[in-house]
């Protein structure tokens, strides 16, 4: 079976830098709703897109294919006393960026932590960075219905619906709230 829209691709894929360091081995594979559903990059699925299984490319992504440019204006100083404890560098929150009416949530990660002040940064960790992609296209199946409608995979590796609480503190700052 080929890849194409509305088929589930399963990918057996590992992450690199342009300098080739790996930043992530893929122990997991990726499974994919392929068809413009944003379960993954737009370009990996320009490049599995009329595949089989058992191909194999290295492909590489530009950072505005990718994650995007890294932002500054995404890096956000907070009180720590905003914050829960016991808090780590590396711990991430869900919030809204300052001055932002739009209704989209981020994820800010803690990238350091002063006496009485914390640095949040809004920009995806691999923001700014050109990815290689090692990808193997393992599967192939027809997606269904449930799926379809949905936009993303269900089952083993897939999504799981659950109740998600998306309220948060309004301010002049980051409106925070912890995830995982």
């Amino acid at each position: 079976m080929k890849i194409a829209k509305n088929t589930v691709v399963t990918v057996n894929y590992k992450l690199s830098d342009a300098q080739d360091n790996l930043i992530e081995d893929g122990r997991q594979p990726m499974v994919y709703l392929h068809g413009g559903y944003e379960n993954t990059l737009p370009k990996i699925e320009e490049e599995l897109d009329g595949k089989e299984v058992g191909y194999s490319s290295i492909i590489q992504i530009e950072p505005e294919d990718a994650f995007g440019d890294y932002d500054a204006a995404l890096v956000k100083v907070e009180p720590r006393n905003r914050l829960p404890e016991p808090l780590e560098v590396g711990m991430q929150f869900e919030g809204m960026p300052d001055g932002d009416d739009a209704d989209e949530a981020m994820i800010f990660t803690v990238t350091d932590i002063a006496d009485d002040k914390v640095v949040l940064d809004g920009n995806h960790p691999l923001a700014g960075m050109a990815l290689r992609f090692s990808l193997n296209v393992t599967e192939v199946r027809e997606a269904s219905d449930e799926e379809i409608a949905h936009g993303h995979v269900h089952g083993a590796h897939g999504h799981h619906h659950g109740d998600e609480d998306d309220e948060g503190e309004d301010g002049d700052h980051v409106a925070i709230h912890p995830i995982h």
